[in-house]
């Protein structure tokens, strides 16, 4: 759908699981400035920590869906995706509630994914919430060989050098606009995944549908990183993080790849895993 504007109505969707204090916070940076033809729906997962009456009260005009149980990720994006489509959405954004985003973010990615109809999503620069001038997320790489992704500028300083709109190979769930098209070619999110790589999952499929998948600098958001998951380096996240990666590769992967990758695959997490115990980290 196209508003009066000339723009596509484009809506947002935050998952929440007793984030209340994230969620209000991001939605505090959504509306400062006000959002042309946006619209913000918060889907909630059950959450048991008062969330959703407290952004009821505080933010009348947001949307709440309620799932009434843990959906995570994609599930719950899922049931927002279906909402949002049902509602005449043009864009669709997927947000992590643990953000807070810069002004102009919207404008530059609706700009970039306009500006081509092969193009089906657009992620932003993402830079870490504690520390706003290193870079968490500036593009995404896939090995098939060694059963990894990784960011691109993880840790970097953000001093000019990511600053180059591209084509890359996966966009972070963390904050993706989407085009309706795309969607309806590719599909919603696959909630077979337990947690993690569904992002990539997803790109995987429209990149293989003839879609391409954008880095655009010019959006820039703050991450918190993992706090669902109970911190960026919890043994939960990194179970959860080999688990769903492999089942990845384990889909995507050319019979070629099967004798190196799931190795690699091992070897890299279990020394990571080594490394973050040895520093008690």
């Amino acid at each position: 759908m196209t508003t009066v504007s000339g723009d596509p109505l484009t809506f947002i969707i935050l998952v929440n699981w007793n984030g209340k204090d994230d969620s209000l916070e991001c939605l505090d940076s959504l509306r400062d400035p006000p959002l042309p033809n946006v619209r913000i729906v918060v889907v909630d997962n059950g959450s048991t920590d008062g969330s959703v009456p407290a952004i009821r009260e505080r933010f009348p005009g947001v949307t709440i869906l309620q799932a009434g149980r843990n959906l995570r990720f994609a599930g719950g994006n899922n049931l927002g995706i279906r909402h949002a489509l049902g509602h005449g959405a043009g864009h669709i954004m997927l947000l992590n509630n643990d953000t807070t985003v810069e002004p102009g973010f919207v404008s530059a990615l609706s700009a970039r994914l306009q500006s081509s109809p092969v193009i089906g999503a657009v992620a932003p620069k993402i830079v870490y919430h504690t520390d706003p001038h290193q870079i968490w997320y500036a593009g995404g790489a896939v090995s098939m060989w060694t059963g990894t992704m990784r960011h691109v500028g993880l840790r970097e300083k953000d001093d000019g050098r990511f600053d180059t709109a591209g084509d890359t190979e996966y966009a972070s769930g963390c904050c993706l606009l989407l085009s309706r098209a795309a969607l309806e070619a590719v599909g919603l999110l696959d909630e077979s995944y337990h947690m993690y790589a569904e992002d990539a999952d997803w790109c995987m499929r429209a990149r293989r549908a003839g879609f391409r998948i954008v880095y655009e600098p010019r959006a820039r958001i703050r991450h918190k990183v993992s706090v669902s998951a109970g911190g960026h380096l919890s043994h939960f996240k990194l179970r959860n993080k080999f688990i769903s990666n492999f089942r990845f590769f384990a889909r995507y992967a050319s019979w070629y790849h099967w004798p190196v990758f799931p190795w690699m695959n091992l070897a890299v997490n279990g020394l990571a895993a080594a490394r973050y115990l040895l520093s008690r980290r």
